[in-house]
């Protein structure tokens, strides 16, 4: 719940941020999307003091989110510290996923937002990290953590990708070695 109330008040306060602009001029962003940083640049006025609402805003939004995640999944560690070694391996196995999302998202996310004066040209590959890439791998982690996943690709890597002996090798395969 409270989630969603931060969330809300910060969706309407970037929207009051938009909604207040005046526009003129270019109305083309230099982006892939229309990021609240990209599209003060093509304000009419000075945008500095929007600006600083941005990175007061999104940054440390972003900044405390990640260090609350950081330090509950240092917390749990702790826990599990003092208790036996298959849970400790099992919480970190689990942890270590999650812990690298995390990274990757929140990394390039707290680049962007806590400096919006200025724009790198590597900020387009940041972005398309932070809204592409990242959903992505959270499908790709939990589906190679599914016991049934695991045994099948452990199948595909004894069966397949083993070197095998010539005479175990299928004939129509040891025909075409020679």
């Amino acid at each position: 719940m409270i989630s969603w109330a931060v969330g809300l008040v910060h969706t309407l306060s970037q929207l009051s941020f938009t909604m207040n602009l005046p526009f003129c001029g270019p109305n083309e962003v230099d982006s892939f999307f229309c990021d609240l940083p990209r599209v003060t640049k093509l304000a009419c006025l000075d945008s500095y003091i929007i600006e600083i609402l941005i990175v007061v805003n999104s940054g440390i939004l972003s900044l405390s989110t990640f260090s609350l995640l950081v330090s509950s999944y240092i917390i749990i560690l702790v826990t599990v510290w003092f208790k036996s070694s298959a849970a400790m391996a099992k919480a970190f196995s689990t942890l270590a996923a999650h812990i690298t999302v995390v990274m990757l998202f929140f990394g390039p996310c707290i680049f962007i937002y806590m400096w919006p004066f200025t724009t790198y040209p590597v900020d387009k590959v940041l972005a398309i990290f932070y809204t592409i890439f990242t959903p992505i791998l959270n499908p790709i982690i939990y589906t190679l953590r599914n016991r049934d996943m695991k045994a099948a690709m452990r199948k595909i890597m004894t069966n397949y990708l083993r070197p095998k002996k010539i005479s175990e090798m299928p004939l129509v395969v040891r025909n075409s070695l020679y």
